[in-house]
């Protein structure tokens, strides 16, 4: 097996135990040192970061990834992906952009993408990108007044 189908296959566990919920699984997938860029948000350094992240994540959200297409570099260093996020909002993330509607359970659906840096066999690097504004649109349609 080559580099690049070991890469994709890689990507793809970190999307299947993401879409199973499998947060020990998941991260179990990331370098100790990995870096976290936040779409619209910090850099964080760690899997113990990632970690975090995820738990918070886990708390305000339940997402899925569906539709996903994965790109690797030749060699295998490299890879990004372009997917589906289908979404509920389950509690107010005090994250959020000011005038973003409280979470009262609404259904979301928008493009993004991701660029990794694989090293040793683990994720490196995890850079994700997603259109907030988007998101932040459907959360206030959806939200009960």
């Amino acid at each position: 097996m080559n580099a690049t189908t070991t890469t994709e296959q890689l990507i793809r566990a970190y999307y299947d135990a993401f879409n199973r919920g499998d947060s020990a699984g998941f991260l179990a997938l990331l370098a100790e040192d990995v870096i976290h860029d936040i779409s619209q948000g910090e850099r964080e350094i760690g899997r113990e970061r990632f970690a975090q992240f995820i738990d918070h994540m886990n708390r305000c959200y339940h997402e899925r990834v569906a539709d996903l297409v994965i790109m690797t570099a030749p060699g295998g260093r490299r890879a990004a992906t372009e997917y589906t996020i289908h979404g509920t909002y389950l509690a107010t993330d005090p994250g959020v952009p000011r005038g973003t509607a409280p979470a009262c359970g609404q259904g979301y659906t928008f493009p993004a993408g991701a660029f990794f840096e694989i090293r040793d066999g683990k994720i490196a690097r995890v850079s994700v990108h997603y259109n907030l504004g988007d998101w932040i649109a459907q959360v206030n349609e959806g939200a009960v007044l």
